[in-house]
């Protein structure tokens, strides 16, 4: 079984340095997301994996076979880009069938395996047609079919699903999903969509300036990211982040929001350092909105509502800082224009050190 493994991975361009030194072991047949902002190293990372890049230091290795001097041919990967990359000459079972022409297949076996692809691409009745007469997703489809045909070891995806609708990514990332689960290959993804990397990953790797931040199961990430830019990346929309100071109080600690007191998970690392710069991780999807006269709520400032069917945004003010919160409609739509502020149970709020970003330890959730 086919396992990817970067060991202390290196890239430099002259003097720059964009990946930093990264850990990371894919496991046979797993799905992994690289997910993060542009710029951050992730699609580079992808094409050193496919050999489409040199690597400065460190080992890669494929199926415990070491391959940072092997070429991209060799290393019986699967790309599929961005861009389709088709050949707008050739019909739709010529393009599925290029790789193994190039392998000198047979015509037999050649049109054994485009008629098996195209069947579980749902491409058969297209396969006379050329790219110019598909829509964009059939097209993404035909360069899935070209990476499938080859039965490689590794499928490498970088941002395949950018140029579609948004109608047509929540149809493909499903077709995705359904499809590995189907040919259970080893596969890795580069996205810089949150909601793809949360609805497709068996694992997220999230990226920033070229390290990674962390790395875990899609809800794991989400309930328990490790600092702030994790928290503010998964998430839609991202946790809120609120600056506070430590205060004590009778029944616990405290945070002090301008004017405002919330209370606190009461964790070790709380104990103590009154006047501490803290940030507050608050989930939109935590909180409970609160109407005038209701007792114990953090009172904010509604700035808009926008309904979305059977939830709603909140966005208001607290303490002159943005802040979401996601509601259901049904059964309160007539309340949210009345919301003067929210609840939360403390033991959902996530506490990060105000100076260097860190989840204070103690707080992990299970998942």
């Amino acid at each position: 079984m086919t396992g990817v493994n970067l060991e202390s991975i290196t890239k430099r361009y002259g003097a720059v340095q964009v990946v930093h030194s990264i850990d990371l072991e894919v496991q046979s047949q797993e799905f992994v997301v690289l997910v993060g902002p542009s710029g951050c190293g992730k699609s580079t990372t992808l094409r050193m994996i496919a050999g489409l890049e040199e690597i400065s230091d460190g080992k890669l290795t494929i199926d415990d076979r070491v391959m940072n001097r092997t070429a991209p041919k060799d290393r019986d990967v699967a790309m599929v880009f961005q861009n389709y990359a088709l050949y707008p000459h050739l019909n739709v079972s010529e393009n599925i069938a290029f790789g193994l022409r190039i392998r000198r297949e047979s015509k037999e076996a050649i049109a054994s395996s485009v008629d098996e692809v195209a069947g579980i691409l749902g491409l058969t009745d297209y396969l006379e047609r050329r790219p110019a007469d598909l829509s964009g997703g059939q097209r993404q489809r035909v360069a899935m079919g070209r990476a499938i045909v080859r039965r490689p070891k590794v499928f490498l995806f970088d941002e395949p699903l950018s140029n579609l609708d948004a109608k047509l990514r929540t149809q493909m990332r499903a077709e995705i999903k359904r499809l590995h689960k189907r040919l259970g290959v080893t596969s890795i993804y580069v996205t810089h969509d949150q909601v793809e990397a949360m609805t497709l990953a068996d694992r997220i790797v999230v990226m920033n300036d070229g390290r990674i931040e962390q790395s875990g199961t899609p809800m794991e990430l989400f309930v328990n990211p490790v600092n702030t830019f994790v928290a503010g990346f998964l998430g839609s929309p991202p946790m809120n982040q609120v600056q506070a100071v430590l205060a004590k109080g009778a029944n616990g600690p405290q945070a002090l929001v301008g004017g405002t007191v919330i209370d606190l998970p009461k964790l070790d690392a709380l104990q103590n350092d009154e006047g501490r710069k803290l940030v507050l991780g608050i989930r939109p999807e935590y909180v409970t909105i609160a109407t005038k006269g209701d007792k114990n709520q953090v009172p904010l400032e509604i700035d808009l509502v926008e309904t979305l069917g059977s939830e709603a945004l909140l966005h208001a003010l607290l303490d002159g800082v943005p802040f979401v919160i996601k509601s259901e409609t049904i059964g309160q739509i007539s309340k949210l224009d009345a919301v003067t502020g929210f609840t939360i149970d403390p033991d959902l709020i996530r506490v990060f050190d105000g100076e260097t970003g860190d989840a204070l330890p103690g707080q992990d959730r299970a998942v």
